[in-house]
């Protein structure tokens, strides 16, 4: 066999077994979907697990979208994740430049605690947030939810690895021209992030979209919740397991999540690439 119909028979292989494991992960996707257009689904789940509905119907879809609360938690997510992410993005581009082309003292030993915070989880920082929020009574806000998004370790890391591998000449060349750090970056080095800034708009939005546990302690209104503590709350109703209607709600609470992605989605692999390449 020649090289070139081996290398037809390999790149054969690789798509059918890529394409194995694609349709493997769609399957719960794929579940979830089939469930909420399931109009039986709502007196007992489905089992064995079934990929088509034994009676297709819209119910469920029809009762999610009457229910003027998930209305309300959509604003509210769509609230506090507009705000964390324009928030999270612009100030992780601004100390990502800085920790790549700037020069200041113990910029390194700085970076170096902005990368430990990466070994922190949510869990030990629940109570300090909160009573941190509580003596500036700021609780059942969303405040809470934004304020301590804004800075993100892994974000940080992110930009800075972009901003390494673009050449330094440029930003000597706009400092013989006369122009001051912000004016070098906003006009010189910004222009250029736009596949790092795609990249983490995408991770700041699922983040943000899909928090739980934070919200759950922090917010006590209901007209506050967000759509994943509208999604729990809706998970019971009355002592009965309502799944057709769980996800039904679910699947629309992921497709702002899916567009976004659908959009956005070219970048993340340039981004990446880019971010990992070491430059002069």
């Amino acid at each position: 066999m020649n090289p070139k119909m081996n290398e037809k028979v390999t790149n054969i292989a690789q798509f059918v077994v890529l394409l194995i494991f694609g349709i493997l992960l769609m399957i719960p996707f794929i579940w979830m979907v089939s469930v909420g257009f399931d109009r039986t689904a709502n007196i007992t789940l489905p089992f064995p697990p079934r990929l088509i509905p034994e009676e297709v119907a819209s119910f469920n879809y029809k009762i999610v979208f009457e229910n003027g609360r998930l209305v309300q938690s959509y604003l509210n997510s769509a609230i506090v994740t507009i705000s964390s992410v324009l928030l999270q993005v612009f100030a992780s581009l601004l100390a990502g430049y800085a920790f790549s082309k700037g020069t200041f003292k113990y910029k390194k030993l700085l970076f170096l605690l902005v990368l430990c915070t990466l070994m922190i989880p949510m869990e030990p920082r629940l109570i300090p947030l909160y009573t941190l929020f509580n003596k500036v009574d700021l609780l059942n806000t969303f405040w809470p939810l934004i304020l301590p998004t804004v800075i993100n370790g892994m974000l940080i890391f992110l930009c800075k690895q972009f901003f390494d591998q673009l050449p330094s000449t440029l930003r000597e060349a706009a400092q013989i021209d006369g122009a001051g750090e912000f004016r070098i970056f906003f006009t010189v080095y910004l222009p250029l992030a736009g596949p790092i800034a795609a990249t983490m708009v995408i991770l700041s939005f699922i983040w943000s979209w899909n928090d739980f546990m934070w919200p759950l302690v922090v917010l006590s209104d209901q007209d506050l919740h967000t759509v994943p503590l509208y999604l729990s709350s809706f998970a019971l109703e009355n002592g009965t397991s309502l799944a057709g209607l769980t996800m039904a709600l679910a699947t629309v609470s992921i497709l702002p999540i899916i567009v976004l992605y659908l959009f956005l989605q070219r970048y993340i692999i340039q981004s990446i690439a880019l971010s990992g390449v070491k430059g002069e």
